[in-house]
């Protein structure tokens, strides 16, 4: 997997993270909404583990909400990054097409 899909992913995961933290906020189905579609972008570029991608976008909120509150229920928001980051990654391969014949299989 490329570093800088990691690094774009956790970016995007970041600002997420920002804008659901800011007093105002209080629209938990538009955050989900973009855990969900971000996680499912970054995913279509990779070919395996689309767990890191869903790592790399949702862990923010609820690492931000183990420091304030110590309740691991957080935890569950990264069930929506994980079904983005596969459905991406199936979406991917569904777009790539079949993958090359192993030259080492006979």
């Amino acid at each position: 997997m490329p570093w800088w899909l990691l690094i774009a992913a956790s970016l995007d995961g970041l600002t997420i993270a920002w804008v659901d933290s800011r007093p105002g906020w209080d629209d938990t189905g538009i955050t989900v909404g973009l855990l969900v579609a971000s996680a499912a972008f970054w995913a279509l570029f990779t070919r395996r583990r689309a767990w890191t991608v869903a790592l790399a976008v949702g862990v923010w909120i609820p690492a931000a909400a183990l420091l304030r509150s110590g309740d691991v229920r957080f935890l569950a928001i990264l069930l929506f990054p994980l079904a983005g980051a596969y459905a991406g990654a199936a979406l991917g391969r569904l777009l790539r097409g079949p993958a090359a014949p192993d030259a080492g299989r006979a």
